[in-house]
This record gives C-alpha cells, structure tokens and sequence, in this order.
C-alpha cells in the first residue's frame, strides 16, 4: 500500500504535468505564517455549520483541535510552554522529536487529526486535508521528514484524543433529556420549532482551568412576578419596549451576532433550517483575523487560536451551569403570557433557558484572552459573517466588539438586562481566570516584538 506521501505525490505530479521541471525549492519556507491553520479552522466552521452542532459542542471541537495544533508548537520552540499539566487532567508526555522534522506541517496534522475525530462528516474535512498536504509538499517537502512530520503530528493528535475522551462528554450522551415544568418561571420551548433544551448537562463536562462549573457564580436572578409593579416585569416589559423601537443600527448589530446555528423558517406549512455560526465560530474567526491583521508566524496564531478555545470552551460551561440551575423563562415566554400575545422577538428565541446569555460569557471571556495577547487598542474588521450575508464591522478593541455582542440579545429580544450585565461578569471572570493560570510564553518571550520580526 503506498504511504500518504506517495500518494499525495502523484496528486501533486499529475497537476503539474505540463509545467517543464520545477526548481528546487527551500521546504522549510513552505509555512511561514498561520494560513494554513486558519484555513483548516475555516473549514472546521463550515463542517460545524453543515452538522449542526450545538454551541457548547461547538466549543468542544474547536479546543482539542487548536490545543493539539498548539502542543506541537511547544515540542518546536522553547519560548512556548506546553499546556500538558496545566490543564485540568491534561497529562503529561514525551514525544520523540529526533530525526528532521517540519514541525509546521506537524502541528497542521494533529489539528486535522482532533478535528476529523470529533465531527460527523469526516471526508470534508479529510479532503480539505489532503488537498492542504498536496500544496504543502509542491513546496518540497521530502518524503522522510514528510512522513516524520506527519507521523509526529498524528501522535500530538492522540494524545489530545485521549484526553478528550475522559471529560466526560460521551457518557453524557446517555443522561436524560430536560423536563419541562408547570412552574410559570421556568423556561417553556419556543416557536417556531418548539425544540427541547439543548445540552442540560453540560456542567459535567470537564473544564479546562475552572475548579468546577460553579466557580464563578453570578448575581441571582431577579425574583419572577407577573406583577407589573415588580422589577422582573419591568425589565421583560424593557426588552418589549427596545424592540418595538429599534433604530437600523440596533438591528443590524443585532443580526451580525445572531449566531443562532438552530435557525428555523416557516413558509406555509413548510419548515426548514437556516444553517448558522455559533457563538464560538463567531470569536474563533476574530481569533484568526487578529492573528492575521497582527502579522503572527504559524506558531503566534496557533497559540491564539488555543488560547481563545479555551476561554470559550470553559465560558459556555459555565455559563450552561447557571441555565439550567435558575432555568429562567425567556423573555418571548413571559411577554406574550403578560404583556402583549402577539409581540415577538427580532431573533429566534434559542432553545435553552434565559439566565445568564451565553454570547455575553463567552464573548467576554474570549475578548480577555485575546486582549492578553495583542493588547489595547487593536483594531480589526470583523469579516466573519460575511460568507453568512452580512457586511463587516470594525472594533477599535476586543471588548468594544464584546460589549457589542453581548447587548445584542438585548436588542433581539432574547435577554433580559440582568443575563447580558451579569453574563459579561462572568466572561471577564473566566477569561482573567485564564490569563492568570495558564502560560503559553516564556517569561522572557515578547510576542508583539516577535510579530514585528
């Protein structure tokens, strides 16, 4: 049976029939910067999209797969540091790295080899692999430290696969679906598709540097009533009115971060699907624009994209502890129950309860760990929704684009103010917690001066 190299070899000759002989070409300038990485995290999202993953599922897969391509950059480099022993459960290992070794090609084989193991439609991503190895050997690769780069990224990859395996998440596949309660504070499934509460045992999964789910809990949620002199029903009654008065500008930063991957339309009797980002996609993307607009080699965005996986990953765990605990009703729920029976949201209400809102964790969290990396001001054009229809927006920081995010569940009329205010606490909570107990960079290491190289 011919090697992968052999055969991505032909691949690469039958292209190139026609073209006279091609030049030797110095294969260690074939990945300089984080292209390659951030194409596979592109496709990812597309495969993500295409399965329909949750957006804490999503942030699973993101974060093995990024923290498999990272461990690799830590094996090549001295100024990085593993994060095996830093993670919670992540052991620690050796890997044989004598003999050459391309370790930019290794560290794009364990993200492809995590990533391919935790999704359903494998041959997207395998294809989009095969055709990343065929461009990269064109480069002149040869076929020993091919083989070694490749043998040594898949090795990265399972021991990241090992680690997965033990957080928890297959065994809770089996616990029981969420039951709906009489209680008339509690959340109720909405229209259109009435789905039922999506992951209500996500706080068992294993977080990456939390003690435990409940470590940063928030302020409690305002107590319910139906009363209209109390607070609860003002604050439902301040979201009915904010989107019966929206101005343009609320509503199209409202659908930039809808980022709802369980989007249904209703034309007669007709129902289907709209395919969507999540939250999570949303700031991975920002991860890699950053990584981009600052300049990083292949090891500076492998490190970001890592680093803002994990804020995101341990901020929706979190974040789903406190919703099914307080398993709030949303505000469609109580308004057309109290106030006006025909009102209805500017968004689709996500099926999952109220308290706290998951885009103001996790965009907090993710907005703190990449402030620690590039620092502030940092301007960027947000790009990401443009292949869902949508324009860009430009943000002068990561938490103006965080602040943005999270009050635009307020002007879709999903949150109430508590959930956005309280939830944006509980993001920067998580994403300092990060930045204080995880290190990726030696003391000595500068990483603005190392992109301005």
């Amino acid at each position: 049976m011919k090697s992968l190299f052999q055969r991505l070899l032909l691949i690469a000759f039958l292209a190139n029939l026609g073209f006279g002989c091609q030049e030797k070409k110095d294969y260690k300038n074939a990945i300089t910067d984080g292209s390659y990485q951030i194409a596979a995290q592109d496709k990812l999202t597309t495969v993500i999209i295409n399965d329909i993953f949750s957006p804490p599922v999503a942030s699973r897969i993101y974060a093995y797969s990024s923290i498999a391509a990272y461990e690799v950059t830590a094996l090549s480099d001295s100024n990085y540091q593993s994060m095996m022993g830093q993670l919670n459960g992540f052991e620690k290992t050796e890997f044989d790295t004598t003999g050459q070794v391309y370790f930019p090609l290794a560290s794009l084989a364990a993200y492809y080899k995590v990533a391919t193991a935790l999704i359903f439609s494998e041959n997207l991503m395998t294809e989009h692999r095969d055709k990343a190895y065929s461009e990269i050997m064109e480069k002149g690769v040869p076929e020993e430290v091919f083989e070694r780069s490749i043998k040594l990224g898949d090795e990265v990859g399972a021991h990241v696969i090992a680690y997965f395996k033990k957080d928890n998440y297959h065994e809770s596949r089996s616990f029981e679906k969420y039951t709906v309660s009489n209680d008339p504070s509690t959340w109720q499934p909405t229209p259109p598709a009435y789905m039922e509460g999506i992951e209500p045992h996500w706080n068992k999964i294993r977080p990456f540097i939390l003690d435990s789910a409940s470590q940063f809990r928030t302020d409690l949620v305002t107590e319910f009533s139906f009363d209209p002199k109390s607070q609860f029903y003002q604050e439902a009654e301040f979201v009915f009115n904010t989107i019966n008065n929206l101005t343009p500008e609320q509503k199209d930063i409202a659908m930039f971060w809808d980022c709802n991957p369980y989007k249904v339309n209703v034309k007669g009797h007709v129902m289907f699907a709209e395919k969507k980002i999540t939250p999570g996609g949303h700031w991975m993307g920002i991860a890699a624009i950053s990584s981009k607009t600052a300049g990083q080699d292949w090891k500076g965005t492998s490190e970001t994209l890592a680093f803002t996986s994990i804020a995101i990953f341990d901020a929706f765990i979190a974040c789903w502890d406190e919703k099914y605990k307080t398993r709030l009703i949303r505000p469609e729920t109580y308004i057309n129950r109290y106030i006006d029976e025909d009102w209805l949201p500017l968004l689709q209400t996500p099926p999952f309860p109220e308290y706290t809102s998951g885009h103001s964790v996790a965009s907090n969290a993710a907005a703190e760990a990449l402030t620690s990396l590039f620092g502030e001001p940092f301007h960027f054009v947000d790009s990401t929704e443009v292949n869902y229809g949508l324009p860009v927006r430009e943000f002068d920081s990561f938490r103006q684009a965080a602040d943005e995010a999270a009050i635009s569940r307020l002007y879709g009329g999903i949150h109430y103010m508590p959930a956005i205010v309280n939830g944006s606490t509980k993001g920067k909570n998580i994403g300092n917690h990060l930045v204080e107990n995880v290190k990726t960079k030696s003391p000595s290491f500068s990483p603005m001066a190392e992109n301005k190289k």
